[in-house]
C-alpha cells in the first residue's frame, strides 16, 4: 500500500496519486508531469516520479501468463524484447519483481528520443532482435502503444482493458491476457 507521502511526491505534490496512475501507461515520466503539470520542471520532477515508481512495489505483478510466455519464447528459441516508456532502473526492478528475466532486448525511455506513440522504440527493438518488424507481435496494454506498434509495422496483440483506449479497435487480437497467447504461437518462424 502506498503511503499518503509517497503518493503526493509522485508527482508535483499537486496532484493525487490516482490522477497520476491513469495517465502512466505508456508515457515516459516527464511526458506524464508535462501533461499533467506543465508549469513545473517536467525533467526534475519526472526524475522523481521515476525514483518513487522503482521504489514503491506493492501492488506490482505481471499480467496474467506473461512470464510464462517469456519463458516458452525463450524455451522454442523464438527472439522477444520488452518496450517500455519507464527508464531502465524501473523497468529492471519491476521486471524482476514480478518474476520476469531482464530480456536481452531492453528498450526503455532511455534509449529513445520520442516516446510512444512514435514507434522509435519498437523499430529499436526490431531492429536490435534482427527481425522486420512486420514480423513481429507487440503485446500492448495501453493506447499510445498500440499506436507506436501500428507506426513501426507490427502486428499487434491488445491486453484488453481500458488501457486500450480508442484503439482497442486497431488491434489484430485482443487477449483478456498475454497468457492467452499460449500455444498459440508459431512454430515456422
Amino acid at each position: 500500500m502506498r503511503s499518503p507521502s509517497t503518493r503526493r511526491s509522485a508527482c508535483c505534490s499537486e496532484l493525487a496519486w490516482d490522477d497520476v496512475v491513469p495517465l502512466l501507461p505508456g508515457r515516459r515520466a516527464y511526458e506524464t508531469v508535462r501533461l499533467l503539470t506543465p508549469h513545473l520542471d517536467a525533467a526534475s520532477e519526472g526524475a522523481e516520479l521515476e525514483r518513487v515508481q522503482a521504489a514503491d512495489l506493492a501492488g506490482v505483478r505481471a499480467c496474467a501468463g506473461a512470464v510464462a510466455l517469456t519463458e516458452e519464447l525463450s524455451a522454442r528459441g523464438l527472439p522477444w524484447a520488452i518496450v517500455t516508456s519507464g527508464s531502465r532502473p524501473t523497468a529492471t526492478v519491476r521486471l524482476r519483481a514480478t518474476g520476469f528475466r531482464v530480456p536481452d532486448v531492453l528498450v526503455t525511455a532511455d534509449d529513445v528520443t520520442r516516446g510512444k506513440p512514435d514507434p522509435e522504440g519498437y523499430l529499436k527493438a526490431a531492429r536490435r532482435l534482427g527481425v522486420p518488424p512486420e514480423d513481429c507481435l507487440v503485446v500492448e496494454d495501453a493506447e499510445v502503444g498500440v499506436r507506436a506498434a501500428r507506426a513501426a509495422g507490427a502486428r499487434v496483440s491488445g491486453v484488453a482493458g481500458p488501457g486500450l483506449g480508442a484503439a482497442a479497435g486497431e488491434v489484430d487480437l485482443t487477449v483478456a491476457a498475454p497468457g492467452d497467447l499460449l500455444g498459440r504461437i508459431a512454430t515456422d518462424v
